[in-house]
């Protein structure tokens, strides 16, 4: 089972921290700590957290199960008319044959199964399955964790009236002497800020919806925990990727489902990797994204103590639009796959055929090293995938982070520098005040900080990745995974091999023993080199034109006019746009648009529920040209709705009854458009 932050038996849970935080914040100026403060080869500040899913005793055996195309279970399963359950269910006949006490759990696809037994170990399980003639595979249904770790400094300083941290978004910066890790994104964002057709799936804990920063930014996604325990949301798989939180009490550590897995307060791990990955830019609130305009589709699948690997599988196959047995095809499959977890061993076979599977299809999967200083976990260990290793803020190996020859890449994961107070480098994102359930709305819509909320680890690192990976994809969507991946390791920059304290070496190949102290990258440990987001959305930048189209929010009500924004469009090197052509491809009987060839905004006025799609085409003065498209979706205008082209929102964050009159109710409306919209970077 995948946890929220251990890949390795001890490997610590996701980072468990809720302290006031500041609603919003500008990026200030960075304060220039020598890594030479250190003492010398001292361990990085080290993580804490849950116990590892390795530390746990198995109340319940699970296997995923793939049973071979001849096999007689699954001749008789396609031979069987009365069936109701499109997959294997084989628990009874192998019962028999075994002489054990098993149970069938979901269909994952016609032939393959999760099968549960008592008496014995997920792993002892697999084993004697793997013996059957009729068994292609068996590998054990493990938890995998979020990789975040939490320091184990006592307390950490969050001054109300000063930001925290003081570096702000260091990480998205120009590399400098002193920010030798800094990704470079603003170089990116020159090429591309993101086409909203690209999208990125969040396989991680949930989202809180209702975050500012994020709102305009998400689709609706899917909740894949089939256990209703893990789940804690009332039920198993369902439609809402929100998060409930992750929370574990002393009492539940103690005995029961969840015994060893570690108490501590909800995470809210999935909404800080989806600000990473796209939360809003330019809206004048809170932070940055390296996705500016690309869009983030949660999908839940770590819950209390983590998930099952069967439903991580299932997840990937659907936000990768792949077919999942029980399941409607994903509407709107992603490109490119953020997966902040893991755990230790090697890539299953069920993990490696779904990765082969998404490769096949274009979608790049993008996985976090870990958090032990040991070798690479899994799923980042499997062939095809983009494993991300973290660094700190000079370039050199962050202590907590995995390493090996299985990274891909490295990106900033946070560190501390000093030993106590407040964290200076950590990685700054969305979050939520809520300390087990969660606070809802603008009141509890948080921004981790310095204190003892930092958010360090690979985890942090991944969605960096994620997000370049969607803005090589914006810039030049025919690109192919193993292309994508060939351009962040030939664009990747040097590391450093000199500037650290005195006494830091060269990290070496990983053993049992865990290299927790920071050390000088080398390819054979740390990947291809840093991650430089801008030289790598430049290397694949198609020789053409790029057009994209930015709304505050793709749900409106008629009536109500909505601004289409083509200013982030882009033209091919050398060149600028000539010409914008927007046009209504779907829905133009219930709305209508007005536009110039010379603007790059238009104004679309929908007068009825429904949906509309609007294209935009942009030519540039070399005469390239590009098209995109969005969907809105329309609702009914309130009955309390005045005719014409404005109208009370009655879905406006901030909620509550509207006052009487329609004035009043259409400048809650402008209010709350306002607080969402983005913003041009000045």
């Amino acid at each position: 089972m995948i946890h929220p932050d251990s890949s390795h038996p001890s490997r610590p849970p996701v980072d468990r921290r809720r302290r006031s935080m500041l609603a919003s914040w500008a990026i200030a100026l960075l304060t220039c700590v020598s890594a030479a403060t250190l003492p010398a080869a001292a361990a990085e500040r080290g993580p804490t957290g849950r116990a590892s899913a390795s530390a746990r005793v198995e109340t319940e055996a699970r296997v995923i199960v793939k049973y071979k195309a001849d096999s007689s279970m699954v001749q008789a399963l396609a031979a069987g008319a009365t069936t109701t359950v499109s997959g294997p269910q084989n628990a009874q006949a192998l019962s028999t044959r075994l002489g054990l006490a098993l149970t069938d759990g979901h269909a994952m696809g016609p032939r393959t199964q999760v099968l549960k037994g008592t008496g014995l170990s997920s792993r002892e399980l697999a084993a004697q399955l793997s013996a059957q003639s009729d068994v292609e595979y068996a590998v054990a249904d493990e938890r995998k964790r979020a990789y975040a770790v939490t320091p184990n400094d006592p307390l950490y300083l969050n001054a109300a009236a000063t930001q925290t941290p003081v570096s702000g978004q260091w990480y998205l910066q120009a590399p400098s002497t002193t920010l030798v890790a800094a990704i470079n994104a603003e170089a990116a964002w020159t090429v591309t800020t993101g086409k909203t057709s690209i999208v990125v799936a969040d396989l991680d804990t949930g989202v809180r919806f209702d975050h500012p920063d994020l709102t305009s930014k998400l689709l609706a996604g899917y909740d894949f925990i089939s256990d209703s325990a893990t789940a804690n949301d009332g039920g198993g798989r369902d439609s809402d990727a929100s998060d409930p939180g992750d929370w574990i009490t002393t009492a539940e550590n103690a005995s029961g489902t969840f015994k060893d897995c570690g108490a501590s307060g909800s995470s809210w791990h999935g909404t800080q990797t989806a600000g990473l990955i796209g939360a809003a830019t330019n809206n004048a609130i809170g932070m940055a994204s390296i996705g500016h305009d690309i869009m983030v589709m949660p999908v839940r699948v770590l819950g209390k103590c983590g998930g099952y690997d069967s439903d991580i599988i299932d997840a990937m196959r659907w936000a990768g639009g792949l077919a999942v047995t029980g399941m409607t095809t994903n509407a709107t499959p992603a490109r490119v796959i953020n997966m902040s977890l893991g755990a230790s061993g090697t890539c299953s076979a069920a993990y490696q055929e779904a990765v082969n599977e998404l490769v096949a299809a274009n979608v790049v999967v993008v996985v976090a090293a870990g958090n032990d200083g040991l070798t690479v976990g899994t799923p980042a260990n499997c062939t095809g995938v983009v494993a991300v290793a973290g660094v700190r803020h000079t370039g050199t190996k962050v202590g907590y982070s995995d390493l090996g020859s299985a990274v891909t890449i490295s990106a900033p994961a946070g560190n501390c520098v000093n030993s106590t107070g407040t964290c200076l480098y950590p990685i700054l994102t969305t979050s939520n005040s809520g300390t087990t359930t969660p606070v809802s709305g603008s009141t509890g819509a948080t921004y981790t900080s310095g204190g003892d909320d930092a958010s360090l680890g690979t985890s942090f690192s991944t969605p960096l990745v994620s997000g370049t990976v969607a803005l090589m994809l914006s810039a030049n969507a025919s690109l192919t995974t193993s292309q994508v991946i060939s351009a962040l390791k030939s664009t990747a920059r040097t590391f450093p091999s000199t500037g650290a304290g005195t006494g830091v070496s060269a990290c070496v190949a990983p053993t049992s023993v865990a290299q927790t102290s920071e050390c000088y990258c080398t390819t054979s440990t740390c990947g291809a080199g840093l991650l430089d987001a801008g030289a790598a959305v430049a290397a694949v930048a198609a020789t053409t034109a790029t057009a994209n189209i930015s709304v505050s929010s793709t749900s409106v009500v008629a009536g109500t006019t909505v601004t289409l924004d083509g200013s982030s469009s882009s033209a091919s090197t050398g060149s600028t746009i000539s010409a914008y052509q927007w046009s209504i491809t779907s829905g133009g009987s219930i709305a209508s648009i007005t536009s110039s060839t010379t603007a790059s905004t238009a104004t679309l006025l929908p007068t009825a529920a429904g949906s509309v799609t609007v294209s935009l085409t942009v030519t540039d003065s070399a005469g390239k040209s590009d098209t995109t498209s969005t969907t809105l979706t329309v609702t009914a205008a309130s009955s309390t709705a005045t005719t014409g082209t404005t109208t009370s929102n009655a879905s406006s964050s901030g909620g509550g009854a509207m006052s009487p009159g329609w004035l009043l109710g259409w400048l809650a409306s402008v209010a709350a458009v306002w607080l969402v919209t983005p913003r041009r970077r000045s």
